[in-house]
């Protein structure tokens, strides 16, 4: 929320400089996220009086101006607003100054030949105002020579981060009401003086939505002169980043930002009938004041007449009905709204404003009467009128809350002591009221407040919490016990072994496209869809890590990135059965572009392919530790997976430690990713835990004969995975075989075809003794025998 630093001393009476009162609000728990000095983006332009003006030699619609800076010798500026005149004081940019509006540096330039020193400026130039159609001018009295800032007045703008919990604080008076009681000043009371009605109301109001709408208060002004509202209140409001419109109009965005109570004003002759409040029907429309049509549910709170509707309450009012410059006659609105409901609307529709803001978090109920006597009075003021009678219907919620508080909380739950007769002060100013025994009472303002807890925040804040001492936690006595639980130290081991291993971690959202989300989305598992996004482009839970790695596979590619390694640790989001969340851990890798740059020793750049992508699976299994020796290369790794060139790892035939491969061109097209990718996904969860073991390891013992290697050859159908092979030698004799390895696959001249050639290197582990001649013969018989089972015959 913005305001001007006039604004505010217009509700605080202070002398506080402006770093006093930025440091102020940050130690209250206000967040200062930036103080503007105007000053700055004015400096380098002066007040300056216009001496002469001829027309240009070279063109009809300029001028060459002799201006008087009051800095010696007159300075000769081109310029072609229809204004420049002998005698005009304005203001004038000279060479070396930034004009705001288009952020470009004035220099001494020539100008159809004639040389200019500078730049006389206009209202929107400065960004004080609209008006483009002349250079501003100044009273004629206006001292020559000022510098502009100084002569216009440098007036701070505060921007403060205002957190959902404070509703209270999105209006400049509830800052206010805060800096006071922080004891920075004074707060001011609010001059709202009852207006009374000269007439009756001459249209019916009432609430036929007394749950969305519970309180509806208004009434007509008649005789009213739309136009420009004054120049003070335009500077507020353009302090605030709001464009003044017209008076109606900023009237009522003015008591909105200054006293957090929105309001509406409506042009009467646009309306027919009775003013109300009701439910909104199916398919109904309405063309708000931002140009777009809104298609309207039963859910949805309106203010509609007898032929239709005319607001979608509490967040954007229509455009047909809205004031302008020929209204006369103004129905002002002033509600309260349900908040719940007004947050649901505004969801569904997309559809945000200031008025819903300050809705869904909770307006004052209480401040319904004094923000209507408010308006009327500033109408009457700026646009003359006169009032009616006030229509009041329903009622807003007016439960008082008290809360029993115990000073003694502030040490117990604060952590510093304050002495009571502060708190009760304290507690006063920001608007609470309590009783000898300590009951206090809630101000309406304050619906964030439900506990002793809250009470204890508000005075630790406002005595401040640079005050509260640092203590430490306390420790037991004796080695300290290890922190880390086993899932976090599987992942630090993890993310140090991929590391190691030269990928380079990535860190995304946990949200994506809902696009980007179905395309990885686990057959029958649903996707989880926020309510209430960051965005729309991240409205879904990440089903898989995948998506991410590959948009930041896209960004760096785009970039110039010839190669990329970049695995992300996280969890992935399924919706399991019963709508339950099932969040798994997981860990992606995604190797994109060249494996190898073109060099001398290789040639062509080399890209990856889906082995590159099994050896990180692999050795990424195996510092997790997954038993990798037993892993079976099974399919399906996807249909986002090349079929012919992925696979997964399982554990038996049902458990998937892991899917990699390449992946489909299907894929990276909808991702937009030029590069072939291979990808892993390791299901970390889908690891098997391991078995409980004694405190210490056994002593480790080496073996103390020589180990003995073995050769075999066989001729095996050409589809049959050589790790199936593997696996069957090492199980023919696990006393004595202790390592296989596939040393070669030959398909040539001598093998049949439709078979191929796997050459195996067996390594055997004696025991006691050496091995004889029959013990080997029986065990490359066992060997032998395990092949056989699965088609492997033993080449001669």
């Amino acid at each position: 929320m913005k305001f001007s630093l006039t604004w505010l001393k217009d509700h605080l009476d202070t002398d506080a400089s402006v770093e006093e009162i930025a440091a102020k609000l940050n130690a209250i728990g206000l967040e200062v996220e930036s103080v503007e000095d105007p000053a700055a983006k004015l400096a380098g332009f002066t007040v300056a009086r216009v001496l002469t003006a001829e027309r240009h030699p070279n063109a009809d619609k300029l001028q060459v101006l002799s201006v008087d800076t009051g800095r010696g010798e007159p300075l000769q500026v081109v310029c072609g607003a229809p204004n420049a005149r002998a005698g005009l004081v304005g203001v004038l940019g000279l060479p070396g100054a930034v004009v705001p509006a288009g952020g470009f540096e004035l220099k001494k330039s020539a100008i159809r030949g004639v040389e200019s020193n500078g730049m006389m400026c206009s209202t929107r130039e400065l960004e004080l105002g609209e008006d483009h159609d002349g250079i501003i001018e100044l009273p004629a009295d206006a001292p020559v020579g000022m510098p502009f800032a100084e002569y216009h007045g440098s007036d701070p703008v505060f921007d403060v981060a205002i957190t959902p919990n404070r509703p209270d604080c999105m209006g400049v008076y509830g800052i206010a009401r805060d800096l006071a009681a922080a004891g920075l000043g004074t707060l001011k009371p609010i001059a709202a003086q009852a207006v009374p009605g000269s007439f009756a109301c001459p249209l019916p109001i009432r609430t036929d939505d007394p749950a969305g709408c519970p309180a509806f208060h208004g009434r007509v002004i008649r005789g009213v002169k739309n136009g420009p509202s004054p120049d003070w209140m335009q500077a507020r409001l353009q302090s605030a980043g709001q464009r003044p419109i017209s008076a109606l109009v900023d009237i009522t965005n003015y008591v909105m930002l200054a006293y957090g109570r929105p309001a509406h004003a409506y042009d009467l002759a646009r309306l027919t009938g009775a003013i109300f409040a009701r439910r909104a029907h199916d398919g109904e429309t309405v063309l708000a004041l931002n140009g777009k049509e809104y298609t309207l549910d039963s859910e949805m709170t309106v203010i509609a007449d007898d032929a239709g509707v005319h607001d979608i309450a509490g967040i954007m009012g229509g455009e047909h009905s809205g004031c302008s410059d020929t209204t006369t006659d103004v129905l002002l609105e002033v509600a309260y709204f349900d908040p719940v409901r007004i947050g649901d609307t505004g969801r569904k529709l997309g559809l945000t404003s200031d008025a819903r803001q300050r809705f869904e978090r909770g307006v004052d109920p209480a401040f319904l009467d004094a923000g209507l006597e408010l308006l009327t009075t500033l109408i009457i003021e700026i646009c003359g009128g006169e009032a009616s009678e006030v229509i009041r219907a329903g009622e807003a919620p007016s439960g008082t809350k008290v809360v029993a508080y115990d000073p003694a909380l502030s040490e117990r739950l604060g952590g510093v002591a304050i002495p009571e007769d502060q708190q009760r002060a304290t507690l006063r100013a920001l608007g609470f009221a309590s009783d000898a025994r300590w009951n206090v009472v809630v101000p309406s303002w304050r619906p964030d407040v439900d506990g002793a807890p809250d009470l204890v925040e508000e005075v630790v804040r406002i005595h401040g919490l640079d005050n509260v001492a640092s203590v430490a936690l306390p420790r037991t006595d004796g080695v300290a016990r290890p922190t880390a639980s086993p899932a976090q130290k599987l992942e630090r081991k993890l993310r140090r072994a991929a590391a190691a291993r030269g990928l380079n971690e990535a860190v995304t959202w946990s949200f994506l496209p809902t696009a980007e989300a179905e395309a990885f989305a686990e057959a029958g598992s649903d996707l989880w869809v926020l309510d209430n996004p960051i965005s729309e482009d991240m409205k879904a839970m990440r089903p898989s890590l995948l998506p991410g790695l590959l948009s930041a596979a896209k960004r760096n590619l785009d970039r110039g990135a010839s190669g990329l390694r970049l695995f992300e640790l996280g969890r992935r989001y399924l919706r399991g059965a019963g709508g339950h969340s099932d969040e798994r851990l997981t860990l992606g890798v995604v190797l994109a572009g060249e494996k190898a740059p073109r060099g001398w020793a290789n040639g062509k750049a080399q890209a990856f392919d889906a082995f590159d992508a099994k050896a990180e699976a692999l050795a990424l299994l195996a510092e997790a530790g997954a038993p990798v020796d037993n892993l079976q290369v099974m399919g399906e790794a996807g249909e986002q997976f090349h079929p012919g060139q992925s696979a997964t790892l399982r554990l038996g035939p049902k458990t998937v430690l892991a899917r990699f491969g390449m992946l489909h061109p299907a894929t990276l097209k909808a991702f937009d990713v030029a590069a072939p990718v291979a990808a892993v996904e390791l299901f970390l969860d889908a690891i098997p835990g391991k078995k409980a073991a004694g405190f210490a390891r056994a002593a480790y013992a080496p073996p103390a004969l020589q180990a003995v290697t073995r050769d075999f050859a066989f001729l095996v159908p050409a589809d049959l995975p050589a790790g199936d092979l593997v696996r069957a030698v090492r199980g023919a004799d696990k006393a004595n075989v202790v390592a296989v390895r596939l040393f070669d696959d030959f398909r040539g001249q001598g093998v049949p075809e439709g078979h191929k050639s796997l050459a195996i290197e067996v390594t055997l582990q004696p025991g006691e003794k050496s091995y004889d001649e029959a013990e080997l013969k029986a065990i490359a018989e066992r060997i032998t025998a395990a092949a056989a089972k699965l088609g492997a015959v033993l080449r001669g």
